[in-house]
């Protein structure tokens, strides 16, 4: 059974401060106005007020109540974004998918990674269990391009190891010697998923996973 982490609170700490800053603009706005009207009212008909400078803090004014309903604007849609890949996220649990990682689960059926070599060369592949413990260890031929290999869980030794996740590291060299770049992908099903998290992060072979980090999802 997979376990699903709490959902946290929508609101953000930048939103509350949006909202908690609105009110005080607004009541700041309006006793300008008031004042504005006042002084209007009972200016010196020899001395009247700078209506230019009044106009410019009117457009300040004015420019700041804008800002702060943008500000509003933005942090909903943040909201929504965040509920969008919450729930986009929870979908995934039980789906099958492909990411880029190294820890594959050792069944009845083996363990199986897919190998990405940019070149023919020959790999040297160690696997280890979770305490990091050689299981295996051996040299083989890989070509350019992607490449699955199985693990049927037997070590060097001949002894079956149990079910469990496993760790597979490869280095690969060329024709001549010379290193070549050697990367591994699993497929795997999603565990779980932390929504405590920004974004939301999957669990996978007891790795976590951000949903840009998926190379593509195999079945649900």
């Amino acid at each position: 059974m997979t376990a699903i982490s709490s959902i946290p609170a929508s609101s953000s700490s930048a939103a509350a401060a949006s909202n908690a800053n609105s009110p005080e603009i607004a009541s700041n706005f309006t006793e300008f106005l008031q004042l504005l009207t006042t002084q209007l009212k009972n200016q010196d008909p020899l001395s009247p007020l700078d209506t230019n400078q009044f106009t410019q803090q009117l457009v300040e004014f004015s420019q700041v109540e804008q800002q702060m309903k943008t500000n509003d604007s933005l942090s909903a849609l943040v909201s929504l974004q965040k509920a969008a890949q919450s729930t986009e996220a929870l979908s995934l649990v039980g789906a099958t998918v492909v990411v880029n990682g190294a820890n594959a689960r050792l069944d009845t059926s083996g363990a199986t990674w897919t190998l990405n070599a940019t070149k023919p060369a020959t790999a040297t592949i160690t696997i280890a269990d979770s305490t990091g413990q050689t299981a295996y260890t051996g040299t083989y031929a890989v070509g350019s391009g992607a490449q699955n290999f199985t693990w049927d869980g037997h070590g060097n030794d001949g002894r079956l190891w149990p079910p469990g996740t496993y760790t597979l590291t490869a280095t690969a060299v060329d024709a001549s010697g010379q290193s070549t770049a050697i990367s591994t992908q699993v497929q795997a099903p999603v565990d779980s998923v932390d929504l405590t998290q920004t974004p939301p992060l999957l669990s996978i072979n007891g790795q976590t996973y951000t949903m840009d980090q998926l190379q593509k999802i195999v079945a649900r």
